[in-house]
């Protein structure tokens, strides 16, 4: 069966572009050109991806972000920005974003990245059903997280990979290993969608985020869960 990607841009010579090189490559693909639009046919139709324009009409592409994942919606979102700030892709990130490309770009480059994207799915994290380390619980059939008692607020991915730490307690694990487990495409080399992610977690559940506990740094290899 054909990969369905649905691409939300507004700019109507890339929309037909893309869609032109996406479908030569043998995707099925779907349009939408403003947020609502966009954020009703991601919510409601199923995407393998959707490609999301940070800047557009109604709801902007980080408004349809934020919304999906507060829905519990899991396809993979790659989003298109033409401001090329870290700010902006940190934010995105945050949101629940899984990649992201800086406009301009080469239609290479995207194909790549959707093709790196839709290789893998992120297999199942499968930790027991609780967990306890120091302060912090963690219920993973409610997805639920607390420290002291005091409700935590994780996104979707920091959740997901807390839950690969945890699986994988006591084992090194290297970047790639978390791209592809959590994220589920290979890492590509300027990539530090992880770093940032780990540093969010670590403020959330360690005592000293800087002096970490739980969570520690295997220089030049990854990371270890010694919770």
């Amino acid at each position: 069966m054909k990969k369905r990607i649905l691409l939300v841009e507004d700019e109507p010579g890339l929309r037909l572009t893309l869609t032109d090189r996406l479908s030569s490559e043998g995707y099925e693909v779907a349009t939408a050109a403003d947020g609502d639009q966009g954020f009703l046919r991601a919510s409601s139709e199923g995407f393998d991806l959707v490609i999301l324009d940070v800047m557009l009409p109604g709801r902007s592409g980080f408004d349809v972000c934020r919304e999906l994942r507060q829905r519990g919606v899991e396809v993979p979102l790659l989003m298109l920005t033409a401001r090329g700030q870290v700010a902006d892709r940190v934010v995105g990130l945050k949101l629940g974003a899984d990649d992201y490309l800086t406009k301009p770009f080469e239609v290479s480059e995207l194909l790549a990245r959707v093709e790196a994207r839709l290789r893998r799915r992120p297999g199942p994290i499968t930790p027991p059903d609780s967990y306890r380390f120091g302060p912090v619980s963690v219920d993973f059939r409610r997805t639920e997280v607390e420290r002291d008692g005091v409700p935590l607020e994780l996104s979707a991915k920091e959740f997901h990979l807390l839950g690969y730490f945890i699986e994988h307690r006591g084992s090194t694990v290297t970047r790639d290993e978390l791209l592809d487990a959590v994220w589920g495409y290979d890492a590509i080399p300027s990539t530090r969608t992880v770093d940032v992610h780990v540093a969010w977690l670590r403020k959330k559940v360690e005592p000293q985020p800087h002096r970490p506990r739980y969570i520690l740094t295997v220089h030049g290899i990854g990371y270890k869960f010694v919770g």
